[in-house]
């Protein structure tokens, strides 16, 4: 067979990189980032190079798959497509007959290919679709709706125009958007700093200008003294804040008592560091990023940190301001037509939302809305009983806190099912597993991605499937046939495609080119002078009236961390360059370069318990305990742990993750009860352990 070169989307990790594979003999041989697309630069990160680990791996799931045991046993029964469809629609049918179609709920991990399988639900008759973001970035789009009425996703982070980037919830050296990355090492050459505040010094804080090691859970109090220095030395957009900024007065009376030296004695910063960072960054404004976050589900006050990060890029002048956080475009915003969506085929279900958004919890958004909350609702039954459960490429048991806790939720289900390429705790947890292919074998649906320059994208397969799975619009469109949504029911992706382009003045051959449309010929700086933003006033408002009518501060006095007892530490966890969560743990390629986690204790602390770096160390909290490698170093807080999230499994199909490394979820006994009430997002970093040598 020729060698052929395919261009794709990456599926290892959320981010979906732009890429080009290499096809010989049928077999993928290499993966490269899509040329036409200059911020890639040809690369891709090391999850997305491991990609023919992925298909190239015997042990994911095969063959459709109905459990005949207990749930968790791991018997299962092969089945073929036809029977395991089968099974699942009556299964649903069944729910929706006796509870009504609320009772169906579905789970994912976001993305732009949603439109299809949201749209299975909508075409069901169910409101209660969620991603995985109440575990996430949550807090990050409350934050921004409560501002100026538009998701966090309104803006892009022009990074290669910057000239001061402060990371706070985002570590972009080890949780990789290439283009991102490359963007902002161009900027760092050209004399952009780059300034990182985290309880560990990380692979972004080791190429940072400054680097500031707060104490655990002082976040909130960094950033108020941070906008206590701004209004006291008038280092804000003057103009900015006359014509944008409602509630200045408000906000100068709140931070009053937050000075740099008060900080000082919550996060252990110098308050001349403090006051150095804000004239640095003041000097730089308005092509300065303060990223918001994107994994914001930390601390019960992470919502007021993220919002404290907008309103002091606000404060800067950084909003549309190139360099800084330009407004995004999208299709119709530069005179083209979007993409036609399946969702519109149906009207919105008007039924409450197990969850509570929306209606119990009014200031919360309702799109994804909170995952958490929907397990909660399988338990109690209240608004009303939810009894099937479909997981879409989303892992719960390895994404939530406390999954023995979480599986008694799911104990209630009378359905359970799995979408997924890999095996997974939630997959092997469930009543049926439906193969998906993985990205390298599968073709998806068209998507938009609005920016500076929007542009539609398309993932085409790279080659067959090797083993009995299928794309995700094959099993939607296979569950639709039996459900009775004929307008979901396709037998080839081609008519699915044509469809979405339908009245956009493009075709599917327009994509062959470069696996990309443009809808724009260059970047677009939305006209700022003309700019309203989508709140009440038309400004970026302090003072916010959704979180007011909801009994909630809009400028949440600080409150001191719950401090550390003798001999406990703070769990933290993060990302590495090498694993997307727990999804590649069991990787081919991915677990020889890292098998297994360890756990980072400060040098002083580990003198005190008399561990040495590379000793094996006992984990406890509660009476459970793991066992790890400790890697005993000055780069992380004394109050502190950490570990690199996703390892732990405990699946005997997985021989490569068997039992490697600690799972930090574990750790996290009643976690799920544990959230932010301004934001909505579990507060993992919640948690406490006691380390000591095994």
């Amino acid at each position: 067979m020729a060698d052929k070169w395919v261009y794709s989307i990456c599926g290892m990790c959320t981010v979906r990189c732009p890429i080009q594979v290499n096809i010989q003999n049928g077999k993928v041989v290499f993966i490269q980032g899509n040329p036409h697309v200059p911020a890639m630069k040809g690369a891709v990160c090391p999850r997305g190079a491991a990609g023919t680990g992925l298909i190239y791996d015997s042990e994911r799931p095969q063959t459709p798959l109905i459990r005949k045991g207990k749930r968790g046993e791991g018997k299962w029964q092969k089945a073929t497509w036809e029977e395991a469809l089968d099974h699942v629609a009556d299964k649903l049918n069944e729910v929706k007959d006796r509870y009504g179609a609320k009772a169906i709920a579905l789970s994912d991990r976001g993305g732009p290919f949603r439109d299809f399988h949201r749209a299975f639900l909508r075409g069901l008759g169910t409101p209660n679709y969620n991603n995985h973001d109440s575990s996430c970035a949550r807090n990050v789009q409350h934050s921004a709706l409560s501002l100026t009425g538009k998701g966090r996703k309104a803006v892009v982070y022009d990074y290669k125009h910057s000239r001061h980037v402060v990371l706070q919830f985002r570590n972009i050296f080890e949780s990789i958007d290439v283009q991102e990355v490359n963007n902002l090492m161009d900027a760092m050459e050209k004399g952009c700093k780059l300034t990182v505040i985290d309880v560990r010094a990380n692979i972004s804080a080791g190429k940072a200008h400054h680097f500031f090691m707060v104490r655990p859970g002082t976040d909130y109090a960094f950033n108020l003294a941070v906008i206590n220095e701004i209004i006291a030395k008038r280092f804000y957009d003057d103009k900015f804040k006359k014509r944008y900024i409602e509630g200045f007065d408000e906000l100068t009376g709140f931070v009053a008592p937050y000075t740099p030296e008060w900080a000082e004695q919550e996060t252990g910063v110098p308050a001349s560091h403090l006051r150095r960072f804000v004239k640095d960054l003041a000097q730089a404004a308005p092509a300065v990023i303060w990223h918001p976050g994107w994994m914001a589900a930390r601390y019960k006050h992470s919502f007021y940190v993220c919002r404290s990060i907008y309103i002091i890029n606000a404060l800067l002048g950084a909003y549309g301001a190139k360099g800084g956080l330009p407004f995004v475009s999208k299709p119709g915003d530069v005179g083209r037509s979007g993409l036609k969506k399946f969702m519109d085929l149906y009207l919105k279900p008007n039924e409450k939302r197990a969850d509570g958004v929306g209606w119990k919890y009014p200031h919360f958004e309702d799109g994804p809305g909170l995952a958490h909350l929907m397990f909660e609702a399988m338990e109690t039954q209240d608004p009303y009983p939810v009894k099937a459960y479909i997981a879409y490429r989303h892992d719960p048991l390895m994404g939530y806190p406390d999954p023995d806790r979480l599986k008694k939720k799911w104990d209630n289900l009378d359905l359970l099912v799995s979408v997924t390429f890999s095996w997974s705790d939630t997959a092997w947890y469930s009543d049926v597993v439906l193969p998906l292919s993985p990205y390298l074998e599968r073709d998806s649906i068209i998507a938009a991605k609005n920016s500076l320059a929007p542009y539609f994208f398309v993932r085409k397969k790279a080659v067959e499937p090797m083993y009995d799975t299928r794309a995700d619009w094959e099993i939607i469109s296979g569950l639709a046939r039996r459900m009775n949504l004929p307008e979901l029911v396709f037998d080839r992706i081609e008519d699915i495609w044509n469809f979405q382009l339908e009245g956009t003045g493009v075709t599917i051959e327009d994509f062959d080119a470069t696996g990309m449309v443009p809808l724009v010929d260059k970047p677009v700086y939305p006209e700022f002078e003309n700019y309203r933003f989508k709140t009440p006033s038309k400004k970026v408002e302090i003072i916010s009236r959704k979180l007011t009518d909801s009994g909630l501060d809009s400028l949440a006095p600080y409150e001191p961390p719950v401090s550390t007892e003798p001999g406990q530490f703070r769990l933290t966890f993060g990302r590495c360059a090498l694993h997307t969560q727990g999804h590649t743990v069991n990787n081919l390629l991915l677990s020889e370069q890292m098998p297994e986690n360890q756990l980072w204790i400060n040098t002083k602390e580990a003198e005190k318990l008399d561990i040495e770096d590379g000793d094996r160390v006992t984990v406890s909290q509660n009476g459970y305990s793991e066992f790890i490698q400790a890697r005993v170093t000055d780069a992380i807080h004394p109050d502190a742990v950490f570990v690199v999230h996703g390892f732990g499994h405990r699946l005997p199909v997985e021989t490569r993750a068997f039992n490697k490394g600690l799972a930090d979820n574990r750790f996290m006994a009643g976690g799920l009860d544990i959230w932010d009430r301004a934001g909505g997002a579990i507060a993992f970093q919640e948690h406490f352990v006691t380390v000591s040598k095994s």
